[in-house]
């Protein structure tokens, strides 16, 4: 298989990487340092322009596809802000949600689109807190709004994905992160969800094995070490 990780240096894409290169994948890393674990790497420069990223990215991917198409793109680049509308830093921290979430979802949907495989599998990071109103995070609601938005819109006819492709957005509802443990040291962490269980269970669909359904979006929830998966 050969696999896109976009946020591949994050605390689920560094796993993510490590479950693929386990299983002798090539794996890409795309993000702002390089990941030593995965096969190729593609740098970003967090003060080039969106349009020049983009640019960037698509000159190393007609390199390391020219042999092959992708099997998956999987991207899990993402962070979190909370803020309501009389916040201070709102218009910063709404930016960074955007930048940081939607335009690297649009362009792993851009990178699947052109150098994907028929009936590939396109990754999208959702959010279960933003299927309703999110007033105490309104930019990070709003941004994470927008990939459920394009994630179904991959899915229909003229998105221009590949013909037969998958694309699925992942809500976890909390990951067991070291991140996470610091900030929420009292917690019941078996009711968190190990960031194995996602990359197993993302590396079961890109071999075809219990698929969502094109466009759905998958939350992961996780209640005394036991984890499901609700599909909306």
């Amino acid at each position: 298989m050969r696999v896109l990780v976009y946020g591949g240096r994050g605390s689920l894409g560094k796993q993510i990487i490590k479950s693929f290169s386990d299983k002798k994948w090539f794996t890409i890393s795309i993000d702002l340092h390089a990941n030593s674990s995965a096969n190729e790497n593609i740098t970003i420069d967090p003060n080039a322009s969106w349009k020049n990223q983009a640019s960037f990215v698509e000159q190393n991917m007609q390199k390391f596809t020219q042999d092959a198409p992708l099997d998956a793109v999987v991207c899990v680049a993402g962070g979190w802000a909370g803020g309501n509308l009389k916040s201070d830093d709102l218009i910063d921290m709404t930016d960074a949600m955007w930048r940081a979430s939607l335009q690297t979802s649009m362009l792993s949907a851009q990178i699947a689109a052109k150098h994907m495989k028929q009936g590939g599998l396109l990754v999208l990071p959702g959010a279960y807190g933003a299927i309703n109103p999110t007033p105490g995070m309104i930019g990070y609601g709003v941004a994470k709004s927008a990939i459920h938005h394009l994630v179904r819109s991959c899915a229909e006819k003229g998105s221009g994905m590949p013909k037969g492709a998958c694309t699925v957005g992942i809500m976890p509802t909390i990951l067991d992160t070291e991140m996470n443990r610091k900030a929420m040291p009292n917690a019941d962490f078996k009711d968190w969800t190990p960031l194995s269980e996602v990359s197993d269970k993302i590396a079961e669909w890109i071999q075809g094995n219990n698929l969502p359904r094109n466009g759905s979006l998958v939350k992961i929830e996780t209640k005394a070490g036991a984890t499901s998966y609700e599909t909306f």
